[in-house]
C-alpha cells in the first residue's frame, strides 16, 4: 500500500501488463450466472459503475468533472461491457483501441457489493475475451494496476496470462 505524499497525494506503484496472443488467456472456472452485456460506450450506465468501482480505490475518475467524462466517453475507438451477475451489475470493462492492433483495457473492477464473492476471475476472462474478439485486428491486450487497487488484481492478472512490461512509482 502507497504511503501518503506531500499535499494528501498518495505514492504508488504502477504495473503495466499485456497479452500478445489470444492463446496466453487462461481462463478462470465458469461461475454460473456471470456473463458480459455489450452496451454503447456513452450509456448512462458507464459513469456512475466506474465510479463505483473506483472509488474504494481513490481512482481519478471518481472526480472527473463533467467535462472529464464527456471527453472520455466520446473518444473514438471505445468499447464497453457491463459484467452481470445473475442479471445485476456486478462490474464493468471498458476498452480503447489504439489502432495497429493495440486494445487497452482502460477500466476493469466490480462494484463493491461483488468484491469479493469469487467472480473477478472470471469476469476478467469474459473481458479479455471481449477484448480479443473486438472488430479489430487485435495483436495485442494490455492494461495497468496500481498497489492502491485490490489486493487481488495484479494476482489476478497474472493468473489469466498477462505478463508484465513495466512499472512505475508515482503519485496518486
Amino acid at each position: 500500500m502507497g504511503a501518503v505524499g506531500m499535499l494528501g497525494r498518495v505514492e504508488e506503484t504502477v504495473t503495466h501488463l499485456e497479452m500478445t496472443s489470444r492463446a496466453d488467456l487462461r481462463p478462470a472456472p465458469p461461475v454460473p450466472g456471470v456473463a458480459v452485456e455489450p452496451i454503447p460506450a456513452d450509456s448512462p450506465l458507464v459513469r456512475p459503475t466506474t465510479v463505483r468501482i473506483g472509488e474504494p480505490y481513490n481512482w481519478p475518475s471518481s472526480r472527473w468533472s463533467d467535462d472529464d467524462w464527456e471527453w472520455y466517453l466520446s473518444r473514438e475507438g471505445r468499447h464497453c461491457v457491463l459484467i452481470r451477475h445473475l442479471g445485476e451489475i456486478a462490474g464493468l470493462a471498458d476498452y480503447q483501441s489504439h489502432g495497429d492492433g493495440e486494445v487497452e483495457i482502460t477500466t476493469f473492477g466490480l462494484v463493491p457489493e461483488y468484491v469479493g464473492k469469487g467472480i473477478g476471475g472470471y469476469g476478467l476472462t469474459l473481458a479479455v475475451e471481449q477484448a480479443w474478439h473486438l472488430p479489430l485486428d487485435v495483436r495485442r491486450v494490455w492494461l495497468h494496476t496500481s498497489d492502491l487497487d485490490h489486493p487481488h488484481a495484479l494476482p489476478n492478472y497474472h493468473r489469466r496470462g498477462f505478463r508484465t512490461f513495466r512499472t512505475a512509482r508515482g503519485q496518486r
